[in-house]
């Protein structure tokens, strides 16, 4: 399926229906932040990702790699691709990048879901060619099964088949630790069975550490005077 056949891949900012202007106010944040950091590791996504810096994982593992965090709560894929369009990636070269995103996408399939990340990833390989890419699975959601944890699941398969045909790219699938036998999800892990709480983001956190550790030892560093 090509971009242009692919409504989950097409760029798109997010309508300010609640007329307060925030979401492009992180942008522009996330914007500025390009050109005064010079992170090791960029981090982008959605609300998965931004409310990982409130927790002590954040302060412990990630943020001593010179990590930066742009994530937004709610963005689609489509979000992600505009953002990293329009300024998110000027003036920084990380040697990784996390990227999770894909669970906002109700109004697409998983196959288009998937056709939005490999999307961003293409994205990231052009503009970051030297850059390692993470891919993190999309996480089971609500408390009993249901149709969308089913298309997240749909989605990570879909991953598992398309991400090495992309070059240096890396999918860490974290999800199966949250499901317990019965097909519950406690909110021990998911505090509204979709956002984490402190345990359910040291689940993901260390695997993604133990990884991140990894790249950055195989990737050399590149500093921004370097490429004047």
């Amino acid at each position: 399926m090509s971009e242009e056949e692919n409504p989950a891949a097409e760029p798109l900012p997010v309508q300010d229906v609640q007329g307060d202007g925030r979401w492009m106010s992180q942008h522009n944040r996330f914007v500025q932040e390009c050109k005064d950091a010079e992170p090791d590791v960029l981090f982008v996504g959605d609300s998965m990702v931004q409310l990982m810096q409130q927790y002590e994982v954040w302060r412990e593992l990630f943020s001593p790699l010179h990590a930066l965090n742009f994530g937004i709560g709610g963005d689609t894929t489509n979000n992600v691709l505009w953002r990293l369009q329009n300024g998110e990636l000027e003036n920084i070269r990380p040697r990784v990048v996390v990227l999770w995103v894909g669970t906002n996408n109700h109004e697409h399939t998983a196959e288009q879901v998937t056709g939005g990340i490999v999307a961003i990833v293409q994205l990231l390989h052009s503009r970051l060619p030297k850059a390692k890419i993470i891919v993190l699975a999309l996480l089971p959601r609500g408390e009993l099964p249901n149709p969308l944890r089913e298309k997240n699941s749909a989605v990570n398969n879909y991953l598992r088949a398309a991400l090495p045909r992309l070059g240096p790219v890396q999918f860490l699938d974290v999800s199966g630790g949250f499901v317990h036998s019965d097909g519950t999800v406690s909110c021990r892990d998911m505090f509204d069975f979709l956002h984490l709480t402190a345990s359910g983001y040291s689940v993901v956190a260390t695997p993604l550490h133990e990884l991140l550790l990894q790249l950055l030892e195989e990737t050399p560093q590149e500093r921004r005077a370097s490429l004047v």
